[in-house]
Order: C-alpha cells, then structure tokens, then sequence
C-alpha cells in the first residue's frame, strides 16, 4: 500500500485540526493553485457513464424531457452532465449518476463497468480523488420502446 500524502496537524489559529498535504497535489504547487468547477466533473462523469454498454440514458424521467426538448431547439446542445451530480472539494470529488439501463443487462456488473470508468476518467483528467460513485438505476429501456417514439414521429410529421 502506498503512503498517504496527508498529515494532519492543528491550525493555531483555529484551534481545529486540518488537512495539510507534504506535496501539494497536482493541483498545487510553487506557481499556483488549480480549482475545477462541478460542471467540469460533471460532464467527465456523465460521458464516461455513458461510454458503458449496457447504458441507454443518464437521468430520471423529467430530467431526460427537458434535455430532450433542449435538444430539438436549434443550436441547442447534448447535456452532458443530465443525470449527474457531483461535490467537488479541494482534493476529491464524490459523484451521483442516474441511469437508465438496458433491457438483458446485469445492473449489478453495469454499475461495476460505470463506477470505474467514472473513477477512472475524473481521476485521470483532473487529478482529483474519487470518493464514491453512487449508482441509481432510474428504469429499464425496452426494444419496443424505440418502435413506439417511432410511430408516434411518424405520425406526428406533417410533411414527408
């Protein structure tokens, strides 16, 4: 096991005790400090997420309808970050996702495969610590699903 880069050690002024790191991180050092927003995580993890076979969507019900009315509005963008919220301290990052899954996979491996490849791309980009990833499998997409929003597209046209 590795050595941990922390210590602590009481503040004089406070009289509490804090965290102090001997190398900085990378975030830190002589030059300056890095800060990353929650919106920065929050877009890795929700590309990662969706990244994994076996995802169909990232968020609840309400959530995937105002980014699928987003979506149609000309110029308007994918949100990458539907579906996550994330806390983003000075050294680690704790993340929320929720999902929407496919019919036939396990959700207990889908969760697996999500969890690291979240871990994996947050802690590889900005160099903060993964806590925790916590999974909330929101519904499960069925195949005739996709057949239904077709039909009802297709019904809803009014020129082909």
């Amino acid at each position: 096991m590795s050595e941990s880069t922390l210590t602590t050690t009481a503040a004089s002024t406070s009289g509490s005790s804090s965290l102090i790191s001997r190398d900085g991180g990378p975030l830190v050092s002589a030059q300056g400090t890095t800060s990353i927003a929650d919106t920065v995580v929050s877009k890795i993890a929700g590309i990662a997420a969706k990244d994994v076979s076996g995802v169909h969507a990232l968020g609840g019900g309400a959530s995937r309808a105002v980014g699928a009315l987003r979506e149609r509005i000309p110029g308007g963008r994918v949100n990458h970050s539907q579906g996550v919220s994330v806390e983003v301290g000075e050294t680690q990052a704790a993340v929320d996702i929720d999902l929407i899954a496919e019919y036939g996979v396990a959700i207990a491996d889908l969760a697996a495969g999500v969890r690291r490849n979240v871990i994996a791309s947050v802690e590889r980009m900005t160099g903060l610590q993964v806590t925790e990833v916590n999974i909330s499998v929101a519904d499960i997409h069925l195949p005739e699903d996709d057949a239904a929003d077709d039909e009802a597209e297709q019904r809803t046209a009014r020129v082909q």
